[in-house]
């Protein structure tokens, strides 16, 4: 499990950064937030879908599915959002925020405020 310590200035800063990515490129924001809400809502890691996004290996994050199906359907979702124009500024943007963590960037982008994620957390 990993736990990250974030101060509330690295989580100010990713917080703006996000708003940036919002106002500059609103379509790939916005199938970033479908991703991340996805993810939450099939209670998959955040950090198995970061690990998509970014062309990792996901191998120490693989969720446990018992339909292959829903996981084929996720991952369209997130290839959907990987074949974006802009997604270059979505993987800057998480390079950029490596340490802060691929829940923290996803939950900051559905809208949880920077002060509800100070400290450590083990949320994946």
């Amino acid at each position: 499990m990993i736990a990250t310590l974030c101060s509330i200035d690295e989580l100010k800063e990713a917080k703006k950064a996000i708003d940036q990515l919002q106002d500059s490129y609103p379509h790939l924001f916005d199938k970033m937030v479908h991703v991340a809400g996805l993810t939450r809502a099939l209670q998959l890691k955040y950090q198995y879908m970061g690990c998509l996004i970014m062309d990792e290996d996901s191998a120490d994050c693989l969720p446990n599915i018992p339909y292959s199906s829903v996981l084929r359907l996720y991952k369209k979702e997130v290839q959907t959002l990987k074949n974006d124009e802009h997604i270059a500024m979505l993987k800057q943007l998480f390079t950029s925020f490596k340490e802060t963590g691929y829940a923290k960037i996803s939950l900051l982008a559905l809208g949880r405020s920077p002060e509800s994620l100070v400290g450590a957390s083990s949320v994946k």
